[in-house]
């Protein structure tokens, strides 16, 4: 096997663990399945709504992580204010929380006591405990992971091709569209499948601010929490289907030779 000149031999090993610390428990897991009845515990009604309400929701989180987290990474890589450091932290600090606590504030939030919340209900808007939760939580979590891959393309890109475009006479937006995007079309791509995993496997924030009300807010994740205790077959069969949905989906995506626009 060939490496690269800065690839010492010796890398091989460690890479080889992590890989196995990854590969290992899904392999432990598939072992684990129930080929036999494997079609039978997917799809009972419980089953296949929860899977059509993550699908969804998740779409849903993903497109408004798009029109929200896109301009906040073009914001962030272009600008050079100090603001924009206190700013990157509070957009990261999703990656550190623990998804519960993140429910929790959204609750405090969006809660029928929260701080917009109340407001919202006196006019007859709930949030809490609804699909548009679901979609919240989701887009809490998974916010940061479109704006750091996107960030990172963003000033890695050469920003000579703009400031061209800008002096023939382009306006900002159609510089961003034609030029700027397009460049880091591979960078916005990775983000918008990590954002999109991120959600479908979203559990502890979107429990706590929206429950486990099935076919409204009982995501598939959800799902296999609450069959873990009733039938662990049907939980072992859905954290298969989740990982298989997600691996296609970045598969399909990532596939060699594919232009990302």
């Amino acid at each position: 096997m060939s490496t690269r000149a800065d690839v010492p031999r010796w890398v091989a090993i460690p890479a080889v663990v992590g890989l196995g610390l990854v590969a290992l428990p899904i392999l432990g897991l598939v072992a684990r399945v129930d080929w036999t009845d494997f079609v039978s515990l997917v799809t009972t009604d419980a089953s296949r709504a929860a899977l059509w309400l993550s699908l969804r929701t998740a779409a849903a989180s993903t497109v408004l992580c798009l029109v929200l987290g896109v301009p906040l990474a073009l914001v962030l890589a272009r600008s050079r204010a100090r603001w924009a450091s206190a700013v990157r932290a509070v957009v990261l600090v999703p990656l550190v929380l623990p998804p519960v606590v993140g429910g929790i504030a959204l609750l405090a939030t969006f809660g029928r006591r929260g701080l917009l919340g109340e407001h919202l209900e006196a006019v007859g808007v709930e949030i809490a405990f609804t699909t548009i939760a679901v979609v919240l939580a989701q887009s809490f979590v998974s916010l940061p992971f479109l704006v750091i891959s996107l960030e990172g393309s963003l000033r890695a890109a050469d920003a000579g091709y703009a400031d061209v475009a800008a002096t023939l006479g382009a306006a900002p937006g159609r510089v961003l569209r034609r030029v700027t995007l397009p460049m880091v079309g591979p960078g916005l791509v990775a983000g918008t499948v990590l954002c999109f995993a991120r959600a479908l496997g979203e559990f502890g924030a979107t429990v706590t601010f929206a429950g486990s009300l099935q076919g409204v807010t009982r995501a598939l994740p959800t799902e296999i929490y609450l069959q873990r205790e009733v039938d662990p077959d049907v939980a072992v069969a859905l954290a298969f289907l989740l990982i298989a949905v997600a691996v296609v989906v970045i598969a399909l995506v990532h596939r060699p030779g594919r232009s990302p626009w």
